[in-house]
């Protein structure tokens, strides 16, 4: 008979996975000291929502959607990316009315469909971080520092920031033509199926094609950031001093667009420590104009998604290691003819009272019980005998107990 393996570009996520772990609770507590607070959206929505708001020119849209027809002819399409969906919650709910901004993120896989690779995976763990109701530049700083500090707290150092601004629906036509002009002006480029087809749907995204030398060629064309009209100009110096004052250091990097239409103003990007198509860890920017267009009014919003594969990769690369985290305040091993069924009502108890506590359940020897609790990182273990237990801390004498005084004397 043969052996079901997970799908290709699918992996596993395994309790032995520490590292993994430690990202994901190192996640949840800088978002509760952040003051973010946790959202989660379907796997699946309507396939126009991804193709209204990413772009017919995004590689998202035009190449990497898993697109599908449900036994009523209605056309879905796994989730590619989060901030489409949180943002269209935020229209459907009613979340104008709360106190803005909305501060919220989500861990959740996603689904792109290329060649698999590592750190390239058809379903991918991601962070999205989302602030909608505020156009402050301090926001837009603190959405990248807070990136910037998750990456300290994992103890990644070797990182660079790539930051943009790409201006808005004011000073972004004027410099659409000028680009469209240039482009005309070097045909040649344009024999190139994919700067044809993004130049076609969405100009400002053939500087995100993958080819090297035609990123190149494109470095001579003309800059966004010599177009921004005033308040644009004033924003992006803005969000600048305050990554100042925050100490995290960026590279300006007039080319960078990100890979969907929805951005505007500010827009960046984290390479990690590798050289190749998996150097970007994270990526985000504004997008003032996402909300109406998922049918909301007009309103600000700026966030970022991190790929949690891409994140270990950087932190593997530097040679970061986690050891397996204390998981069990007390194990219970058991000698021969220890009293199981009490055990049992003590493990209950404790739990009870919020104590981790665990017991032996594969049948070891005392021997193998003692070498299991110190594998879970027990801080302490209880040896039970018939009439009398005994209580090891490490460093430790250890300490006999009569049965009946074993729950009160592990208990909060």
């Amino acid at each position: 008979m043969s052996k079901f393996q997970a799908p290709r570009g699918t992996h596993d996520v395994l309790p032995r996975d520490h590292l993994w772990w430690r990202v994901l609770r190192t996640i949840e507590e800088q978002c509760a000291q952040y003051g973010w607070s946790r959202i989660s959206t379907p796997g699946f929505e309507e396939t126009g929502l991804f193709e209204r708001t990413s772009g017919e020119a995004s590689d998202v849209v035009h190449k990497e959607m898993y697109t599908f027809e449900d036994r009523s002819n209605r056309s879905l399409t796994l989730r590619p990316e989060g901030t489409a969906p949180i943002v269209r919650a935020y229209v459907e709910h009613g979340l104008a009315q709360e106190p803005l901004p909305i501060k919220a993120y989500t861990v959740a896989p996603m689904y792109r469909y290329g060649r698999p690779g590592r750190g390239r995976y058809r379903e991918h763990w991601q962070l999205s971080l989302e602030a909608i109701g505020s156009a402050d530049p301090a926001l837009d700083a603190e959405v990248i520092q807070f990136y910037a500090e998750l990456l300290r707290r994992l103890g990644v150092t070797e990182w660079t920031l790539m930051l943009n601004s790409i201006g808005d629906s004011n000073c972004r036509p004027q410099y659409v033509a000028r680009l469209n002009e240039w482009l005309d002006a070097h045909p040649e480029l344009l024999e190139d199926e994919e700067v044809a087809h993004k130049r076609s749907t969405s100009v400002l995204q053939v500087f995100d094609v993958k080819n090297e030398q035609l990123r190149k060629a494109l470095d001579l064309a003309p800059k966004i950031g010599d177009s921004l009209c005033d308040a644009c100009r004033e924003h992006f110096s803005a969000v600048k001093a305050y990554l100042d004052l925050y100490g995290v250091p960026y590279v300006l990097d007039p080319a960078l667009v990100r890979g969907l239409d929805y951005y505007t103003r500010t827009t960046f990007e984290f390479i990690g420590p590798l050289e190749n198509q998996n150097s970007t860890i994270t990526g985000g920017g504004r997008y003032d104009g996402l909300v109406e267009q998922i049918g909301g009014p007009p309103t600000p919003g700026i966030g970022f998604g991190a790929g949690v594969e891409r994140l270990l990769i950087a932190m593997e690369e530097e040679g970061i290691a986690t050891p397996p985290l204390p998981t069990v305040d007390v194990f219970f091993a058991l000698e021969d003819d220890a009293p199981r069924r009490l055990v049992t009502g003590w493990v209950a108890d404790l739990r009870g009272a919020g104590v981790a506590a665990e017991t032996e359940h594969a049948g070891r020897s005392l021997k193998g019980q003692l070498t299991q609790a110190g594998r879970l990182g027990a801080s302490r273990t209880v040896v039970v005998g018939r009439d009398t237990a005994t209580l090891r801390t490490p460093g430790g004498a250890d300490e006999a107990l009569p049965l009946h005084e074993v729950v009160s004397r592990l208990s909060p």
